[in-house]
């Protein structure tokens, strides 16, 4: 099993940045993959970034040149360095976790608010 604990959301200013964290306990060596997504007020979760073990990240097109994910593998610790954010980036934000044993095989955190005014 593991832990994830996001921490870093809060109300940030249109054109500002603001950095997630995510924090991973317990069985980190199992971890295929991480990733954030976002829940927007009265829309479906949606995928914004992912990193794998290797280091490969990918993003979704609307953060592309705005939003960073990396990792700390000696804190087993994502971070989600966003800049230039909009009001249309204000959503609650979660940090996932996918394994390479289960079931269960996804582990999400508790999830962390971004609001961002205009």
């Amino acid at each position: 099993q593991v832990q994830l604990v996001e921490s870093g959301g809060g109300l940030v200013q249109a054109g500002g940045s603001l950095t997630l964290s995510c924090a991973a306990s317990g069985s980190v060596s199992s971890i295929i993959k991480q990733s954030w997504y976002r829940q927007p007020p009265r829309k479906q979760r949606e995928l914004v970034a992912t990193i794998t073990r290797g280091g490969a990240t990918r993003d979704t097109d609307s953060v592309k040149g705005r939003f960073t994910i990396s990792r700390d593998n000696a804190k087993n610790t994502v971070y989600l360095q966003m800049n230039s954010l909009k009001p249309e980036d204000t959503a609650v934000y979660y940090c996932y976790a996918y394994m390479n044993w289960g079931p269960p095989y996804e582990y999400w955190g508790q999830g962390t608010q971004v609001t961002v005014s205009s």
